[in-house]
């Protein structure tokens, strides 16, 4: 069975490591091993004292402790540890789905989120709860969201921080979402990769993992601390029966997590507060001039300033940002991401706020633009 073409993947796949100024990475700025050892005070030698052999499927119970204690009242049984974080989005698909059940997720979204989706269930069974565009922010529609809820729906599937509009529901929002779902005794599917990312004037959420039995927690260290070549992820399941199914569906995909990942997720969980902060402050420079930008060039762009992450989704006025953005990569080098490769349409993009050279990319931009 065929599964539908990764957009996302297939357009980083194509320009990521071939242009050289980027605006559209969704995670923040990254480290050397040895940087990331430094930090923690472990000797880089110990790296190479690692057994390459099996680890324990759900991962190394110390492990999974210093992961649960990033949470209020979660045990270190609840925690799965994967292979990648990706991982996570279609063990619960896989798990939590039987033939004719519906899901119900919020767009626009990172295409694994409604693909997996689609794939398990059947893309006439996911229904798309779109973000509406206000003035200068994005906004929820709960009357939305009751709609597309039928007797045969299964699961609600969101992120947020969100990629790629950087929304972060208020405490008030979240707590109604969790009531909607337990009302209608659903499982919530919850990415929250960019959790601790909150800007500056925004209120701090929870983690949904303390607040929802009925909730499936995705978390990992590739966005809002900056080490995604760990592929270093885990779920948060506090429904035993849901989570032995996912357990085992776990045995068919990945066995187990990698030695190393083990290892350098463990140093990285010793400094997260440390790398939290590291990348924040990155990202609240990068909206300054992001800010600054946007105020120049008010006929062209709708800037609705992310409140939390490390990405923006930004409305621009040419007749097809997929064009535009393929002359720009070609002519000048200078990366955008067109929001159709997640689910969007074409007079929007999205732009990534985590990385050291977003003061160049931005320059490089605004010259493409000004010659354009």
């Amino acid at each position: 069975m065929k599964i539908t073409h990764f957009a996302t993947e297939h357009f980083f796949a194509k320009y990521e490591f071939t242009t050289p100024y980027q605006l559209c990475n969704s995670d923040c700025e990254t480290m050397p091993v040895e940087e990331l050892l430094k930090m923690a005070g472990i000797p880089l030698e110990e790296m190479g004292k690692i057994s390459l052999g099996y680890t324990e499927s759900l991962g190394n119970p110390d492990l999974r402790a210093s992961i649960a204690d990033c949470y209020a009242n979660i045990s270190p049984e609840e925690v799965i540890f994967l292979g990648s974080p990706i991982e996570g989005i279609y063990l619960a698909a896989r798990a939590a789905l039987n033939p004719g059940d519906e899901v119900v997720v919020l767009t626009p979204a990172y295409d694994a989120l409604v693909k997996m989706f689609e794939h398990v269930a059947g893309a006439d069974k996911v229904h798309k709860w779109r973000f509406k565009a206000g003035t200068d922010r994005w906004e929820l529609d709960f009357d939305e969201l009751e709609s597309l809820i039928t007797p045969r729906t299964k699961m609600v599937v969101v992120n947020f921080p969100h990629n790629p509009t950087g929304f972060l529901p208020s405490r008030e929002q979240l707590d109604q979402l969790v009531n909607t779902v337990n009302k209608h005794d659903l499982v919530l599917f919850y990415d929250e990769m960019y959790f601790g990312l909150v800007h500056e004037g925004t209120p701090s959420i929870p983690s949904v993992a303390e607040l929802s039995p009925h909730s499936v927690a995705l978390s990992g260290l590739s966005k809002t601390y900056g080490l995604p070549g760990l592929r270093s992820g885990w779920l948060v399941v506090q429904d035993k029966a849901l989570r032995d199914e996912i357990i085992n569906w776990k045995f068919y995909t990945s066995i187990c997590p990698a030695a190393p990942t083990e290892f350098l997720t463990s140093a990285a969980l010793k400094v997260r507060e440390q790398l939290r902060q590291r990348s924040l402050t990155l990202v609240e420079a990068n909206l300054k001039l992001a800010d600054a930008f946007f105020a120049r060039w008010p006929q062209m762009f709708t800037w609705r300033r992310p409140a939390a992450g490390s990405t923006a989704l930004v409305e621009m006025k040419v007749p097809s940002v997929e064009a535009f953005a393929e002359k720009m990569a070609r002519e000048a080098g200078v990366l955008i991401q067109p929001a159709t490769t997640l689910g969007w349409d074409d007079h929007s993009f999205r732009m990534g706020l985590g990385r050291k050279g977003f003061k160049l990319a931005l320059e490089k931009f605004e010259e493409f633009l000004a010659s354009f």
